[in-house]
């Protein structure tokens, strides 16, 4: 189908949704929201589709966050309670994906694209791009994305981060756990092709049972979290999938997986 502020194709078992409103440096409007949930859900509905990639067709942005607009617009409050569930929504789907998820940060990643990016399984960042939640310098606060940056990042950083308003680079969110890789502009695209290549190869079997277990096992207490993850396991020895995969190391040879 087609999407009015974002591009979504499927090739080689690799959806790319990249977002396309570069006017407002693809800022997280209604529209653009809506759109980001019912592509994910076109991605998760689709067998021929095993990773997806998060990424931004503007030059310089990823994404500027939240649309402010919408924030001072005159509008009864529950009017804007109910437009901001679209946060949460998005970011329970990206988590309850059963694919794995990777944000190819080409560009700024700011305010509430921060939460968006962290929602994701994996984040690879272009050399030179800066992370941060500005919000507090224009009278605003991070809610929304507040508890996905307390469970990736430290609680005295994360602190630093939705106080001050700051922004820091790829570096330094590399180095404090925001992002998986930093790689220079020349060799960016290649690198996330390889790693969803790479991601796409995998039993999907596996991964959905593996990505629904992340999901739900984070928040857990640590005895109850071991008695889910001993129940998964014993039903991931069901798979035809596991079955194979052992039979090909020990055959040294390429598995071939059936998704069951």
């Amino acid at each position: 189908m087609p999407y009015a502020t974002l591009r979504y194709d499927v090739a080689d078992g690799v959806a790319t949704i990249a977002l396309d409103q570069p006017d407002t440096r693809n800022a997280l409007s209604d529209e653009l929201l809506d759109d980001l949930l019912a592509a994910f859900a076109a991605a998760r509905d689709d067998d021929a589709v095993r990773v997806v990639v998060l990424t931004s067709t503007h030059e310089r942005v990823f994404s500027a966050g939240g649309n402010l607009g919408g924030f001072a617009a005159d509008l009864p409050l529950v009017h804007k309670h109910a437009a901001i569930d679209r946060f949460p929504r998005l970011f329970q789907l990206i988590g309850q994906l059963g694919k794995p998820t990777l944000c190819a940060a080409n560009g700024h990643v700011l305010a509430g694209a921060l939460g968006l990016a962290l929602a994701c399984d994996l984040i690879v960042a272009r050399e030179g791009v800066r992370f941060g939640t500005p919000e507090i310098n224009v009278g605003v606060f991070p809610f929304m994305i507040m508890a996905l940056i307390y469970r990736n990042v430290g609680r005295k950083k994360t602190n630093e981060l939705l106080l001050l308003g700051e922004q820091i680079d790829a570096r330094e969110a590399e180095r404090i756990g925001i992002v998986n890789r930093v790689v220079p502009a020349g060799e960016f695209d290649g690198f996330v092709a390889d790693w969803a290549a790479k991601l796409a190869k995998k039993t999907p079997v596996l991964m959905r049972m593996g990505k629904d277990a992340m999901y739900r096992q984070q928040d857990m207490a640590f005895e109850e979290a071991l008695d889910f993850l001993r129940a998964q396991l014993a039903l991931a020895f069901a798979t035809d999938d596991i079955q194979e995969g052992v039979r090909a190391f020990f055959e040294r040879r390429e598995p071939q997986w059936t998704g069951r």
